[in-house]
């Protein structure tokens, strides 16, 4: 959905799903903990002699602090310039070199770094990703060339992006407390001030195994990995972590309002709704459970309204009164803090956003009133089923879910969990949901409206050293 690969992706993620794979058989071939912290998960797949390794770090844009925006994503990048045995670029020359790919992302959540290589390559892909993840070599020449290919990349995909701008601006206004309020990328400010001190000391507070995930997952055999994991993450020593303070988002009490002006061709509205995310502070994942109730309730309701096929707000804005250019919905998902429930329309020629805002807010309110039919019920549980299946096939997606659930401080078979509160899922939990998340004191509303094309820089960007 555009509204999930826009908000709440990672920066740099080079075709990673942005989308979640509930109910997938999560259960792992190999899940064992080393002595230093660092988790092991091996997923045994001999389809293809391939093999998929993944190191995650829980520490994203949300562990920063004011000032220091950005720092999460500008490690990511300092993490391919260099190590004590390897100079700037060599690592990723190393693994072009074995025939495999490789890249790193950064979340709100959490930065991740993967290799995918032929299986007799597995063995040497991580012994180099230990080697950065413990001798990082940071210098300032380094630093400098690379914070300039940060900011350009800032520019590319934020300032000249009407739709990453307004979901930016969005997200600002919608949180006041909340570090998700930031940009994973960070302020163009904080990036002009951050020094190599900065970047240093992240590195020094937040790369711990303790702090980290490994996941493999290919033609692989699960003792052998984790033999290797024990050679290369095991001397890692383990440390203190910062304290991580909570953060809390107060609770809204009335209507926010936003509105943006940029060169774009189309005006368009953004509605987000205060609403929750899959984390630990949700509680059990069960039948019984109302807030898992909600949550899966959510995903059918943004699903009802924006599938491609039948969605409802689809179905009148784009195809009946054509007052739209497309909708889109969607939540945050899986996430360690607060999340927003967003819909997206964009307007079609002689379309008012207020009329659009009214229009998606009637739907809202008819299902509030009325629920839905049980027809649509079946369809969009048969839909979600048969995506899972299909998602199965990908190593990607099932190493992805599981290290995300792990740490927004889930457990693997909340997965599992997930599927039988969908297919438990009922008329009134849409109704439910529809009237308790819906509400205007929970609403934050963004306006886009276009600037003439030809205020726009006439002379294309390029980011000219960007690796991701």
């Amino acid at each position: 959905m555009l509204i999930r690969s826009i908000f709440s992706s990672a920066v740099c993620a080079l075709g990673l799903m942005a989308t979640v794979a509930y109910g997938q058989p999560l259960k792992p071939s190999l899940d064992r903990t080393l002595a230093n912290g660092m988790r092991v998960l091996v997923y045994e797949n001999p389809r293809a002699p391939t093999a998929l390794h993944m190191v995650w770090v829980k520490a994203g844009s949300i562990d920063e602090v004011s000032g220091r925006s950005g720092l999460a994503h500008v490690l990511e990048h300092m993490m391919f310039k260099g190590t004590q045995n390897l100079g700037p670029g060599e690592f990723s020359r190393r693994v072009a070199a074995l025939g495999g790919r490789e890249n790193a992302f950064t979340s709100k959540d959490y930065t991740g770094y993967f290799q995918q290589v032929h299986k007799d390559s597995l063995r040497e892909v991580m012994r180099l990703e230990a080697d950065r993840q413990r001798f990082l070599k940071l210098n300032d020449q380094e630093f400098k060339k690379e914070i300039q290919v940060v900011m350009e990349e800032r520019r590319l995909r934020t300032d000249d992006n009407p739709s990453s701008l307004a979901f930016e601006t969005l997200a600002s206004v919608a949180f006041q407390a909340s570090p998700v309020r930031n940009p994973i990328i960070g302020w163009m400010n904080d990036l002009q001030n951050l020094n190599l001190a900065d970047v240093q000391q992240w590195y020094r507070d937040w790369y711990a195994p303790n702090n980290m995930i490994l996941v493999v997952a290919g033609d692989v055999r699960a003792n052998q990995v984790f033999q290797w994991a024990q050679e290369f993450y095991g001397p890692m020593r383990s440390r203190a972590l910062p304290p991580r303070k909570p953060q809390e988002e107060p609770t809204q009490s009335g209507m926010r309002r936003a509105r943006l002006k940029a060169p774009a061709e189309n005006p368009f509205l953004i509605m987000a709704y205060k609403a929750p995310t899959f984390r630990d502070a949700l509680g059990p994942v069960s039948v019984s459970a109302i807030p898992a109730r909600d949550l899966v309730a959510l995903d059918v309701l943004s699903a009802l309204l924006d599938d491609p096929g039948t969605g409802r707000l689809v179905q009148r804005l784009v195809r009946q009164d054509r007052s739209a250019l497309s909708f889109n919905s969607g939540t945050d998902g899986i996430a360690r803090g607060p999340g927003l429930f967003l819909m997206e329309a964009v307007a079609a020629p002689g379309s008012s956003l207020s009329m659009l805002e009214q229009k998606i807010k009637d739907e809202i309110a008819l299902i509030a009133k009325e629920g839905v039919r049980e027809q649509e019920l079946v369809r969009l549980k048969r839909q979600a089923k048969a995506s899972q299946v299909f998602r199965q096939d990908s190593m990607f997606s099932i190493a992805m879910e599981a290290a995300r659930l792990l740490l927004a401080g889930r457990e693997l078979a909340d997965a599992e969990r997930w599927l039988q509160v969908l297919e438990d899922i009922r008329s009134e939990d849409i109704q439910r949901v529809a009237q308790q998340y819906f509400s205007d004191d929970q609403l934050t509303v963004l306006e886009f409206e276009p600037l003439p094309l030809a205020n726009a820089a006439s002379k294309p960007r390029s980011a000219a050293g960007a690796r991701h």
